[in-house]
């Protein structure tokens, strides 16, 4: 294969123990609506100092081993001069890049949703990789609504993965799969983790029809949860049924899995991430971390957009990646939340 050394080295530098993967990838609208809650106006220049306060903060490459970035991101630079992902890798932490673009309903199949961005994608990663990405990330939705996601809604988000990842490893970018099943809605765990297990079994069906080389990509799924409007699962019981879910569906060849963390929050997160660790401390992958909001958010409140907060703000976040670490050793406990 074509690349070869070079996903191989991107591989090596991303999937470590106990480190895990920020994403900054906010779109422009998402990212207006985080800051809108602590009263800062989304223009590009918070954009910038928010997303360099985030890959500078001293220390985070120890729990982090990339972050995914935006593409306006990609192209800014630190106060000092350097590139924000040039920033991020003088930490060791890769970085990557946000590639898909954005989500629309399947037409013909109520409740259903596909994810656009395959027209031009090669050409965008050769962009992409000059400006310094080492990696790529794409994201599929499954909402639960009545008798969705349907069985064609599944194989045709599938296949839009399968393909996003071929095209990653042919131009020598690392492909994060992203397959989400969304935890909004008044289903139980039951029904989340059927859904789930039927996905993921899509989607790596479909990597194998395309090629895809399994040891050289990470997957992101959702950890296996009770809808938002149902109730809170206990972390033991998550950990149960989301270990239950990738034993089915996963193979050993990939490396890494890294969870996202949907609408948890931070804490919750981390000791549902700490209870899989527990769980099975000699699993086959290594149990990691893609947080978005669930690491970014206490490091938001005590930023509030001014700068004579960032360094507080970076110690919020640099606690954070470190509970996430220790929960991928098992080893966290409530009571360090209380630590500082």
């Amino acid at each position: 294969m074509e690349h070869l050394d070079e996903l191989e080295r991107t591989i090596r530098d991303m999937v470590q123990p106990g480190r895990g993967i920020l994403a900054a990838d906010e779109s422009a609208g998402t990212i207006a609506k985080r800051f809108a809650q602590i009263d800062v106006e989304s223009i590009e220049e918070h954009r910038r100092f928010w997303r360099q306060l985030l890959v500078t903060t001293p220390g985070l490459g120890e729990f982090i081993s990339g972050v995914i970035l935006f593409e306006e991101t990609l192209a800014q630079n630190t106060d000092t001069g350097l590139s924000i992902p040039e920033a991020a890798w003088q930490q060791g932490i890769v970085p990557g890049i946000k590639v898909d673009k954005g989500k629309g309903d399947l037409p013909f199949f109520a409740g259903d949703l596909i994810t656009y961005g395959l027209d031009g994608l090669a050409e965008r990663l050769r962009e992409y990789r000059n400006a310094g990405a080492r990696f790529a990330k794409w994201r599929e939705v499954y909402a639960l609504k009545g008798d969705a996601p349907s069985s064609h809604g599944i194989e045709a988000n599938a296949e839009m993965l399968a393909r996003y990842a071929a095209v990653c490893q042919s131009e020598g970018i690392v492909p994060i799969v992203e397959p989400e099943v969304l935890m909004d809605g008044d289903h139980d765990i039951d029904r989340h983790a059927d859904v789930t297990e039927r996905v993921q079994h899509a989607v790596f069906h479909a990597l194998h029809r395309h090629r895809v080389v399994l040891e050289l990509m990470i997957l992101k799924p959702n950890m296996v949860l009770p809808g938002k409007d149902c109730r809170r699962a206990a972390p033991d019981e998550v950990a149960q049924a989301t270990l239950a879910v990738i034993q089915r569906t996963v193979p050993a060849a990939v490396p890494s899995i890294n969870f996202l963390s949907g609408g948890m929050g931070p804490e919750e997160s981390t000791a549902n991430l700490n209870a899989l660790n527990q769980l099975t401390p000699r699993a086959a992958w290594q149990l990691s971390i893609s947080f978005g909001r669930a690491l970014q958010q206490p490091a938001l409140q005590a930023w509030r957009g001014k700068a004579e907060n960032a360094a507080a703000a970076q110690q919020a976040l640099l606690k954070r990646a470190r509970l996430n670490h220790l929960a991928m050793g098992g080893s966290y406990t409530r009571e360090m939340e209380g630590e500082d």
